[in-house]
C-alpha cells in the first residue's frame, strides 16, 4: 500500500478514484449479452452458462430434490450459524416496518401513505470462487416482509451444475422457492426481460461485479428498477493512535480477499500507526488462503495520512465508502461527523465482518461513492408507498378557494372546475 501523507484537497478526486474496467469495452460486451438473452431466452442462458462457467445444464431450474440433498450435506454448525444470522437480520429489518399514520391537513381533508410490497422481484446472488450466501438472507428476508408476491433468485451453478448448498439451504431459510442456474449479465438479463423459464420482474437486487453493475444499469433503460449500483466490494478504515493495529490490518485483509477489483483504503491521523498496521498486513497476509486476490486488490489501494480528525473525516466523506470502520478514541462522537458511508461500525471490536454475516444490518451497500445519494438495501427497498387523500364535502369547502386559486393561475381551467362542479 502506498503512504500518502496530507494530500491537498485538489488532489483528492485523484487520489479516491475507484479501479474500474474500459465502460466502452465493458458497455459493448454485456449490450451483447442483455440482447441475446432477449431474442433467444433460455437457450441463450444455457449457451452462456457453458461458454462463462464451463458447465452443460439440463434445467436452469434447481430442482427439489437439490435443495433437499443441500440441506443434508450442509455441517450442523453452518446450519446454526445460517439461523442465527437469519435471527438477527429478520430482527433488525422487522423493526422497519412503518405503520400507517392517517392525518387531517385541514377540517375535512384527510390524508395518509401506505407500504405496499413490489409484486415481482429480481435476486442476484455472486457465485464464483466465493458463493455469498449470506446475500440470500440480507435480500431475501426484507422481500419477505415487505410482502413481495414472488421472489426470483440467480445464481451461477458449479462446474458440476449444481448450486452450493449453504445458497440453497439460506433460500430455503427466507422462504424462497423460485430458483435458477444463471449467472453474470445473463441472469440479470433474464430477470429483466424474462424467458421461457425465468419471469421478468420488476425490480432487481444484489451485488456483483463490474458486468453484474453494467447490466443492471443498462436494463433500467427498459424501465426496470434497480436497488442500486452495486459494484466491487470496498472498505475504508479511519484510525487513530488509540487504533490496535493488528484489527485494522484483518479489517483492510477481510475486504480485499473479495476480488482483485475490491479496494481498501486506511486514512489515519497517526504516521507511526499508519506503518505498524502496513507491517501487520504483510504478516497477515502470507497467512491467507486468497492471498493472490488480496495482494491484486491491495495494489489498488492506499493509506493516507492526514493531520488530525477533521480532515480526516472531510476525506472519508468525499470518499463516500461502502464499509466505514472507525477505530478511534470517541468513535460515536466522531461517527456523529460522517454523512457519507453505506454501513458504519464502531470500535475495536465491530469488525466489518460481524455485519457481512449477521449482526443484523444489511451488508447490500452502495459502492463507488454513491453513498453520497444512496442507502444500503432495507425493507423500504422493497415497497413502493402509495399516498391516499378522502375529503368530506366540508373539507372540499374548505381548501376549494385554495385549489382553484392556484389551478386558474396556473391557466388549467378544467383542474378548477373539477372542484366547482361538486360545490
Amino acid at each position: 500500500m502506498n503512504i500518502i501523507v496530507n494530500p491537498p484537497r485538489n488532489e483528492w478526486p485523484e487520489l479516491l478514484k475507484r479501479p474500474v474496467l474500459d465502460h466502452s469495452v465493458l458497455e459493448t460486451a454485456v449490450l451483447q449479452v442483455l440482447d441475446n438473452v432477449k431474442q433467444n431466452g433460455d437457450n441463450a442462458l444455457i449457451e452462456l452458462t457453458r461458454r462463462f462457467d464451463g458447465v452443460l445444464l439440463e434445467d436452469i431450474k434447481a430442482p427439489e430434490a437439490e435443495i433437499t440433498a443441500a440441506e443434508r450435506a450442509l455441517p450442523e454448525e453452518l446450519k446454526i450459524a445460517i439461523t442465527q444470522a437469519k435471527q438477527n437480520i429478520q430482527k433488525f429489518h422487522t423493526a422497519q416496518a412503518q405503520a400507517v399514520i392517517k392525518m387531517e391537513t385541514m377540517p375535512g381533508v384527510q390524508c395518509w401513505r401506505k407500504s405496499i410490497g413490489i409484486e415481482k422481484v429480481g435476486l442476484y446472488i455472486p457465485g464464483g470462487s466465493a458463493p455469498l450466501f449470506s446475500t440470500v438472507l440480507m435480500l431475501g428476508i426484507p422481500a419477505m416482509l415487505a410482502g413481495c408476491k414472488e421472489i426470483v433468485l440467480c445464481t451461477p451453478p458449479g462446474k458440476d451444475g449444481t448450486i452450493h448448498p449453504a445458497v440453497l439451504y439460506a433460500a430455503k431459510a427466507a422462504g424462497i422457492t423460485q430458483i435458477y442456474k444463471a449467472g453474470g449479465a445473463q441472469a440479470i438479463a433474464a430477470m429483466a426481460y424474462g424467458t421461457e423459464r425465468i419471469p421478468a420482474v420488476y425490480k432487481i437486487f444484489g451485488p456483483g461485479n463490474q458486468y453484474v453493475t453494467c447490466a443492471k444499469q443498462l436494463v433500467q433503460r427498459d424501465g426496470i428498477v434497480i436497488d442500486m449500483p452495486a459494484g466491487p466490494s470496498e472498505v475504508c478504515v479511519l484510525a487513530d493512535e488509540t487504533a490496535n493495529a493488528a484489527y485494522v490490518a484483518a479489517d483492510l485483509l477481510s475486504q480485499a480477499e473479495h476480488g482483485s477489483d475490491s479496494q481498501v483504503l486506511l486514512v489515519s491521523t497517526s504516521a507511526a500507526m499508519t506503518e505498524k498496521v502496513i507491517k501487520e498486513k504483510r504478516n497477515q497476509l502470507a497467512a491467507l488462503q486468497r492471498k493472490d486476490i488480496a495482494a491484486k486488490a491491495l495494489a489498488n489501494s492506499k493509506a493516507i495520512v492526514m493531520e488530525n480528525i477533521t480532515d480526516a473525516l472531510a476525506l472519508v466523506n468525499a470518499y463516500a465508502p461502502e464499509h466505514l470502520i472507525i477505530s478511534c478514541a470517541n468513535d460515536e462522537a466522531v461517527a456523529e461527523m460522517v454523512v457519507n458511508a453505506g454501513s458504519v461500525f464502531l470500535g475495536s471490536y465491530s469488525p466489518e465482518s460481524v455485519g457481512d454475516y449477521a449482526s443484523g444490518t444489511n451488508h447490500t451497500l452502495p459502492t463507488n461513492g454513491y453513498a453520497k445519494a444512496y442507502s444500503g438495501v432495507s425493507v423500504d427497498s422493497f415497497v413502493k408507498k402509495i399516498t391516499y387523500q378522502k375529503l368530506t364535502q366540508e373539507g372540499l369547502k374548505n381548501i376549494a378557494s385554495t385549489v382553484v386559486s392556484m389551478a386558474e393561475a396556473e391557466g388549467l381551467q378544467a383542474h378548477a372546475n373539477a372542484v366547482k362542479v361538486r360545490l
